[in-house]
């Protein structure tokens, strides 16, 4: 339950603890917590749970099965999005390794931001207001052009939500913020 601030908007409740073990190393199994924490009241970690994202990873899981990708299946973005922040904790286990893959994630996310911006402008997409990103893109001619688009508006909003989560962990685990 979220507690009232003094304007009578709600605040809310404080991010779950990371648990440590007899030794002081943080306890993996609490990390879940923490990402659905941000789920729940982080609007750059939340927007995965949005419908019109939610659609476009769809599409993006299904782009990969047409291609003959070898993938994992997932029911939801905010699953994929879980999934890989685990994943990317147990791949990169030291504070240097963590801190490349963060700035991994936040050259992706600047590619894929200014492709975006360029596409968007040439065809003049709004996504402010599109009922659907999928369909907004339809506006782009070429199928490549489109399917381009669309893989670089998923890689935006992972790359997002994955960093600032990674970003907030990584301060957690290191006892200083992230820095590029």
């Amino acid at each position: 339950m979220s507690a009232p601030s003094p304007n009578g908007k709600e605040y809310p409740p404080p991010l779950p603890p990371l648990l440590r073990d007899a030794r002081g190393r943080i306890d993996v199994d609490s990390v879940p917590d923490v990402i659905q924490w941000f789920l729940d009241y982080d609007s750059r970690v939340a927007i995965v749970k949005h419908p019109r994202v939610e659609e476009l990873f769809q599409w993006k899981q299904e782009q990969s099965r047409q291609t003959s990708e070898e993938i994992f299946v997932f029911n939801r973005a905010e699953d994929r999005l879980a999934i890989g922040i685990i994943q990317a904790l147990s791949e990169n286990a030291t504070e240097r390794e963590l801190h490349s893959w963060i700035g991994q994630l936040l050259n992706a996310l600047d590619t894929a931001s200014k492709a975006n911006e360029s596409v968007s402008e040439a065809y003049s997409l709004d996504l402010t207001v599109a009922m659907s990103i999928v369909g907004e893109a339809a506006k782009i001619p070429s199928r490549r052009g489109r399917n381009d688009f669309l893989v670089n508006c998923w890689v935006e909003t992972l790359c997002t939500a994955e960093a600032r989560v990674l970003g907030w962990l990584y301060k957690e685990f290191y006892g200083r913020p992230y820095v590029p």
